[in-house]
C-alpha cells in the first residue's frame, strides 16, 4: 500500500463479542484533524480495556459505530504534523496512548493522536518492544504515586505482579524505595524477584492475607473477579494504609466496602499524558525500567492476541506487530 492510498489494513470488529470477532479488513485510511498527528503504526500493545471494550463492556458505550478499530497503545513514526513549524517532525519515532473509542485505534496501519499524548520512543528499544510500554507504565506509575502516594521505606503489595501493569509496578515501587511483595503463580516467582520484589506469594497455594500484615499500600490489579481478592486485601493493610483498585468494573461496591472497613481507598483510571510518558521513557533508556513481552502476534492474528490477554495469565505484555518485519 502506498502512502497515497485511501485505505489501510486494520483489525476490526463488526459487533461486540468474543475475540473471534476481530478480523482483518481494508478500511478508509485514518486522518488527523486540527492539531492531531497521524502515526504510521508499527505495533500496538493489547490491554485489558481493549478486551473489555471488544466484549461490549469497558468503554464500549462510546463506540460510534462499526466497523470499529480498537487499540490504545501505539508505537510508530509520525506520518504527518499539523503545520511546517510544528516541533515534532515527520519520521520521528513515538509511543503514546490513543483515547479509543473517541478516536480510531492502533490495530491499523495509521492512527490519529493528540501530540499531548505521545513521547519520543525509547532509543534502546525497537518499536515493537516500545508498544508494550504506554498504558501499562502510565497505569503502574499513577496507581503508585497518584493513588497510593507511595514513599520510600513503605511496604507495598502488588497483586498480579507478573502481568502487564504488575511487572512494571513492581519495578517502579522498588525505584521509589518501597519494600515490594507481589502475588503470582509459581512459574513467575523468579521473574518477579528479578524485577525487585523481596517476597512473592503463590496465590494458588497460599492465602496472602495469612502471610502478610501491616502493608502501607495495596495495588489491586484484580479486584473481586477472582476469589474476592480485593475484599481480602483490606485485611492486610495497616491503619492509615490505602488500597488502589485499578481494573474498571472489577469490584462493584468498592467505595462502600472500603468505607465500612475504615480503610482509605481510591480507584485509578489512566489518562494519556505525554510528559509523564517521556519521564518513564527516560527510566527505560537509563536501564532502570524494562518492559517484558510475552508474545508478539502479526496483525492478522489480532484475535489470538486478544484471547491471550483475556486468559489473564500472561507474563508482561502482549503486542500486535502491525507492519511486517
Amino acid at each position: 500500500m502506498t502512502a497515497e492510498s485511501p485505505t489501510m489494513r486494520a483489525a476490526v470488529i463488526d459487533r461486540f463479542g468474543p475475540a473471534s470477532e476481530l478480523h482483518l479488513a481494508e478500511v478508509p485510511k485514518a486522518f488527523p484533524i486540527s492539531a492531531e498527528l497521524l502515526i504510521e503504526v508499527h505495533a500496538a500493545g493489547v490491554n485489558p480495556i481493549d478486551v473489555k471494550t471488544r466484549t461490549g463492556r469497558g468503554v464500549a458505550a462510546a463506540v460510534p459505530g462499526f466497523p470499529a478499530i480498537l487499540g490504545s497503545d501505539v508505537a510508530g513514526v509520525i506520518a504527518s504534523v499539523p503545520h511546517a513549524a510544528f516541533p515534532m517532525r515527520v519520521g520521528d519515532p513515538v509511543i503514546g496512548m490513543i483515547p479509543v473509542p473517541r478516536t480510531s485505534g492502533s490495530l491499523a496501519e495509521y492512527a490519529p493522536i493528540s501530540p499531548l499524548s505521545v513521547a519520543p520512543a525509547p532509543r534502546n528499544l525497537d518499536l515493537v518492544e516500545a508498544a508494550g510500554l504506554p498504558i501499562a507504565a502510565l497505569t503502574a506509575y499513577g496507581a503508585l504515586h497518584d493513588g497510593a502516594a507511595i514513599q520510600a521505606g513503605q511496604r507495598v503489595l502488588v497483586h498480579a505482579g507478573a502481568g502487564g501493569v504488575g511487572h512494571l509496578a513492581v519495578q517502579l515501587a522498588r525505584l521509589a524505595g518501597a519494600e515490594v511483595i507481589a502475588t503470582a503463580s509459581a512459574r513467575n516467582h523468579d521473574f518477579i524477584r528479578e524485577l525487585g520484589a523481596q517476597r512473592v506469594i503463590d496465590y494458588r497455594t497460599e492465602r496472602f492475607e495469612d502471610a502478610v500484615r501491616d502493608v502501607d499500600a495495596v495495588i489491586d490489579l484484580i479486584g473481586n473477579v477472582h476469589d474476592r481478592t480485593g475484599s481480602r486485601s483490606l485485611r492486610v493493610l495497616r491503619p492509615g494504609g490505602v488500597i488502589v483498585n485499578v481494573p474498571s468494573g472489577s469490584w462493584p461496591g468498592f467505595a462502600e466496602e472500603v468505607a465500612a472497613a475504615g480503610i482509605r481507598g481510591t480507584e485509578y483510571r489512566v489518562a494519556p499524558d505525554g510528559r509523564r510518558l517521556a519521564e518513564l521513557v527516560g527510566l527505560v533508556e537509563r536501564g532502570e525500567l524494562r518492559v517484558h513481552l510475552e508474545e508478539v502476534y502479526p496483525l492478522e492474528r489480532a484475535a489470538e492476541a486478544h484471547a491471550a490477554v483475556e486468559s489473564g495469565h500472561t507474563r508482561g505484555k502482549i503486542v500486535v506487530r502491525v507492519r511486517p518485519e
